[in-house]
């Protein structure tokens, strides 16, 4: 397939290069430093003590890259407005646009016959930008389960692969969904395709919005964060809001708290990304990950007490000002 990734960052290089592994015309449309990096040095992924480098296509100007066969948003949710115009400039008449992005995307209620079809999530598309370049109809949802960072521009360091998991927003079967999938061939990560994408982007979600803020308030690790039983009486309070969330908009989650830190706990001791974006003074995706369940709290009338705390909490770490 002929694929564009936007936004060479640290999940971006990489699903780029498990695409350029199994034979795809990948390229990159990246900017400034990074830019730089991929022209001069290529993209470079590494693995433990193993690193390997792609020379791919890359370019700031869409019109240089051509029409796509596939585009993958690898951008931070919130910076995904301002990149929807060269998105569609990369379109042909039957691309697909699959965004690879944390949290709660654009698209989530742009699906019919959904609880609450057809709101606009102003949270993260504030002035509906995204929704008018990028139609609903191009739209195949994706759920990322890895764990990689960026040490330098151009570089990527993984430090965990496990799933990629590609669906319809609507759930049907669908031949595009299939190509796409099957174009990433036979790497190392499962290459899923769900019948329920919303659901799966909720349920990581869960684990993400509880570790990921706590971290940058705290600055500890995951299994520091869960070794602490107040710490843990407040993931639990959260999650339980996120669960009454998700009954409201038919995406009931039929496990407990416990049941996911216990998941979390196996996975090890992690340095969340949004820890390491904050030590390194990057942008923290604080609206797509608790700014956008505020907003479908309020929506659904559902009490969220400790997520506004929280949010409110991070906003000020940020030092952001409303």
């Amino acid at each position: 397939m002929k694929v564009c990734v936007v936004g060479a960052g640290a999940i971006g290089g990489w699903m780029a290069g498990l695409l350029a592994d199994a034979g795809n015309d990948v390229s990159l449309l990246a900017r400034g430093g990074t830019l730089a990096a991929l022209k001069a040095n290529g993209l470079k992924v590494r693995r433990k003590n193993k690193e390997q480098v792609y020379r791919l296509s890359a370019s700031n100007d869409p019109a240089a890259l051509g029409a796509q066969e596939a585009v993958i948003i690898a951008v931070k949710g919130q910076a995904v407005p301002a990149i929807a115009s060269g998105v569609k400039s990369l379109c042909g008449e039957k691309t697909i646009v699959v965004p690879a992005v944390n949290g709660i995307p654009w698209w989530f209620f742009h699906v019919k016959g959904v609880p609450q079809s057809g709101f606009a999530l102003s949270s993260v598309d504030p002035d509906g930008r995204t929704a008018s370049a990028i139609a609903a109809e191009r739209v195949v949802g994706c759920v990322v389960h890895a764990s990689a960072w960026t040490p330098e521009p151009g570089i990527v360091a993984v430090n965990g692969e496990d799933k990629l998991i590609f669906g319809e927003p609507g759930g049907a079967r669908s031949s595009r969904v299939e190509t796409f999938a099957a174009a990433f061939g036979k790497p190392a990560v499962q290459v899923v395709v769900s019948d329920n994408i919303r659901r799966d982007i909720w349920l990581k979600l869960w684990g993400n919005m509880t570790m990921n803020p706590l971290s940058v308030l705290t600055g500890a690790t995951t299994l520091q964060m869960l070794s602490d039983p107040d710490v843990r009486n407040l993931v639990r309070a959260m999650m339980i809001e996120m669960q009454d969330i998700g009954v409201k908009i038919g995406l009931p989650i039929p496990l407990t708290p416990e049941d996911r830190m216990e998941i979390t706990r196996k996975l090890g001791d992690i340095k969340t990304s949004m820890l390491r974006d904050w030590e390194a003074g990057r942008e923290l995706e604080i609206v797509p990950i608790l700014g956008v369940l505020t907003e479908i709290a309020q929506r659904v009338n559902a009490s969220a007490p400790f997520l506004h705390a929280v949010l409110g909490l991070l906003r000020l770490r940020a030092g952001i000002v409303i």
